[in-house]
């Protein structure tokens, strides 16, 4: 019976374990985010829905229609927030997986260990031995490729530009996952402001027909409070989106961090463990 690895991505990714395509280390696979936004829009709006009609504005406004003729863009805004917040979700789920691999030490126990073409192999079966599937994490994936090359790179400096390339490739990864984030950071405010153009434009035409139809001072002051009254119902809508799109945005942020301080924590532990016994090796046949 085969001895349990140390790091299983099989058993530790969020994707692999619920039965959806995993998706390259920290980015998201869309149709199954697409389902727990989905999920999640449903628990936002049954909670919302038992304090519904109590005279709650900050509860009604969410919902359409009523008195107030309120618009059903809230429905689209708060769906694409809940995806929102499911993609960072899944994101950080996954980068604790990726985070792992940094307390597994590939090394061999020998503190005067060093690393050459004929020692590599070592190191690569450590690896392993100690984790399923090593090109699923960005760290070890790195480590392979610059090992399993190293009879054809041969020196310390081709080494380090072969992590780093791999290091730069792994930062043009992360930032195109947030891709759709991005992009659904710009489209929750321009719904808002839709709502509010759509609002205005039912309030103010309101408005217009009853000047049209002549009337008179006091048919005004009513028709022009209901504008007035039409107005704060239209801006509902971008209150709702700007503040969705705040959270989603800190949410981004403070979870982009962390992939950014992740990626750092990857290229000193190359750096530790690769090329600083690279160094060595060198040294000692110059001796």
């Amino acid at each position: 019976m085969a001895a349990e690895k140390k790091l299983s991505w099989a058993k530790a990714d969020i994707e692999n374990i619920c039965g959806f395509n995993s998706k390259k280390f920290t980015r998201v696979n869309i149709v199954f985010t697409f389902i727990l936004g989905l999920l999640l829009t449903a628990a936002v709006y049954f909670i919302l829905y038992l304090f519904r009609g109590k005279g709650i504005q900050m509860v009604d406004m969410f919902f359409h229609g009523g008195e107030e003729r309120r618009s059903a863009i809230p429905y689209y805004t708060v769906f694409l927030f809940c995806f929102s917040i499911a993609i960072i979700f899944i994101k950080n789920q996954k980068l604790k997986v990726q985070q792992k691999a940094l307390s597994v030490n590939i090394l061999p126990e020998d503190s005067n260990f060093s690393l050459t073409p004929a020692t590599a192999k070592e190191i690569l079966n450590n690896m392993y031995l100690k984790v399923d599937i090593p090109a699923k994490f960005i760290l070890f994936d790195r480590v392979e490729r610059a090992i399993s090359n190293l009879k054809n790179l041969g020196s310390v400096s081709a080494v380090a530009e072969c992590l780093k390339n791999q290091a730069d490739n792994d930062d043009s990864c992360l930032s195109s996952s947030y891709t759709v984030l991005k992009g659904f950071i710009w489209a929750i405010p321009v719904l808002g402001f839709i709502g509010t153009v759509l609002g205005l434009a039912d309030a103010v035409g309101g408005f217009g027909k009853v000047v049209a139809q002549g009337a008179g001072i006091e048919e005004l002051k009513t028709s022009l409070g209901g504008v007035t009254g039409g107005l704060a119902v239209a801006f509902e809508t971008t209150l709702i989106a700007l503040v969705l799109a705040l959270v989603i945005q800190l949410y981004m942020t403070f979870t982009l961090n962390k992939e950014e301080i992740f990626l750092d924590n990857c290229a000193d532990y190359c750096h530790r463990n690769i090329i600083s016994k690279m160094r060595t090796m060198n040294l000692q046949g110059e001796e």
